[in-house]
């Protein structure tokens, strides 16, 4: 069976950067997701496309296909009392907060000053070209409440990916 629309995939890989840094992984067949429903990059999930159970591959995403090219829109001064409070405020730390939209999106401290902060809500992989090593465990039909949901369930029950 090949990996397609409202089939579920299950899958072992290997994130790296152009570096050979190890961004994430899964090795142990825990990684499971519903093709078609955007629980994954774009770009991970075109390559997905067709695969059979045993295919070992490796593929280049590039941003675009990723998480996005960085955008400086998403770059912001802010006053530092519109942080959160009680802690101190320093460069690299992110936090949980709220888009216009009224989404929660993570943003990240870039600098700090006496005017403000800079926080950046950029995706921390946005800009970077994704390295995978990938291995296709197992596809299956997925079921109607996983179609309904909208995600692939593991053997309990239990939404995944």
């Amino acid at each position: 069976m090949e990996i397609g629309i409202h089939r579920v995939a299950t899958i072992n890989y290997t994130l790296k950067d152009k570096d050979g840094n190890l961004i994430d992984g899964s090795s142990n067949g825990g990684f499971r997701y519903l093709h078609g429903a955007g629980n994954i990059i774009p770009g991970l999930e075109k390559a997905l496309e067709g695969k059979r159970k045993g295919e070992l591959f490796q593929i280049v995403i590039r941003p675009e296909d990723g998480y996005g090219v960085r955008n400086s829109r998403n770059i912001h001064k802010i006053p530092l009392d519109r942080l959160p409070q009680g802690q101190a405020i320093k460069p690299g730390m992110s936090y949980q907060a709220t888009a216009d939209n009224g989404q929660g999106i993570v943003v990240t401290i870039t600098r700090v000053d006496d005017e403000g902060a800079v926080i950046d809500a950029n995706h921390p992989l946005a800009g970077v070209s994704l390295y995978f090593d990938i291995e296709v465990l197992d596809v299956r039909e997925a079921d109607a409440e996983e179609i309904r949901h909208g995600h692939a369930h593991d053997t309990e029950g239990r939404a995944c990916a």
